[in-house]
């Protein structure tokens, strides 16, 4: 059950409208704040999250293919990089460096994943680190299973992105106009998958693949999946695991959570040194993200991985 403080209200025609023009643009001015309405569910706003959930129901009338899953887990994987390789470690912590073609590549497959911009995701999570669990943390299980995990994304606080965290990365016109237009990419890769499952039902028919059911499985099945997964390290990964270090929140280490976000999970690690390319300190710490920025250094597209200093695995051994 939602808290409290995210009961629904009957909004205003102003509101409707301002919330339905922010669908596609979230740079549309919404006025002055309501400190009254900051943290409650935004539920206009929300409808297109809400009815994504309720598109994946689909999957009982397009039915099922291998095609259509290896579709599926294509697009989870790729995107669950760009969301943890690059919205995460790239431009919130800054954690290696790469050119300009290379970023917004990664920023734009980031951006295909329905958890909005690059500069939203970078501000929000700055947040996160300088007040974790405390009041001022967006999404801190201290507040609730499902706040942590869900509810904090729908509010009008949750919307907003806070420039001041975010300076670095204001200077590049291509990243904020990602961020407005949050909706452009993922409605073109919706598309895009769509005429593929057409295509495909023509000129590959031994595929049993078909325009709906690509959708389906590649856009809203893959895409919701993608979402819960990477928010369980809001909800889970300060709740669940073990603790290496003595940090002030409340992060901790979980294999699971680690193997299902490709690397994520070490929680506790990152929260005790957030600045390194590599969140899993061991040998034995499986961080898949970290494997694949080698491989990319290797390649040239990225440099200067910030490695994990000496006294921190000192640290880490005793």
């Amino acid at each position: 059950m939602l808290e409290n403080n995210a009961r629904i209200e009957v909004a205003k025609p102003r509101d409707s409208r301002l919330a339905l023009r922010r669908w596609f643009d979230t740079g549309a001015d919404a006025g002055p704040v309501d400190p009254l309405r900051e943290d409650r569910v935004d539920w206009l706003r929300a409808l297109p999250f809400l009815a994504m959930h309720l598109a994946c129901f689909a999957v009982l009338w397009v039915g099922f293919s291998p095609t259509a899953l290896w579709v599926a887990v294509f697009l989870y994987a790729i995107r669950m990089f760009a969301i943890t390789g690059f919205y995460h470690r790239y431009f919130s912590h800054r954690a290696f460096r790469t050119s300009r073609p290379v970023q917004f590549v990664f920023a734009l497959i980031g951006a295909s994943s329905v958890q909005r911009g690059p500069l939203w995701w970078a501000a929000h999570h700055r947040q996160h680190h300088a007040h974790s669990d405390t009041a001022k943390d967006p999404h801190s299980p201290r507040n609730g299973f499902w706040r942590s995990h869900a509810v904090w994304f729908l509010t009008p606080a949750g919307f907003r992105t806070n420039e001041a965290r975010i300076r670095d990365l204001l200077k590049f016109p291509e990243l904020r106009w990602l961020d407005r237009f949050d909706t452009v990419v993922p409605l073109v890769l919706a598309i895009a998958l769509y005429i593929l499952g057409a295509a495909l039902e023509r000129w590959a028919p031994g595929l049993e693949t078909n325009g709906p059911q690509l959708l389906v499985w590649g856009f809203f099945v893959s895409t919701v999946v993608l979402f819960h997964a990477t928010v369980t390290i809001n909800s889970l990964a300060h709740r669940w695991g073990s603790r290496r270090f003595a940090t002030r929140d409340d992060s901790r280490n979980n294999l699971f959570l680690a193997l299902l976000t490709f690397g994520e999970g070490w929680h506790n690690n990152h929260h005790f040194f957030p600045g390194s390319a590599r969140q899993g300190f061991r040998w034995w710490e499986i961080d898949l993200t970290w494997y694949a920025l080698r491989a990319m250094q290797a390649l040239g597209l990225v440099h200067e991985l910030r490695p994990i200093p000496e006294w921190v695995m000192t640290r880490a051994e005793h």
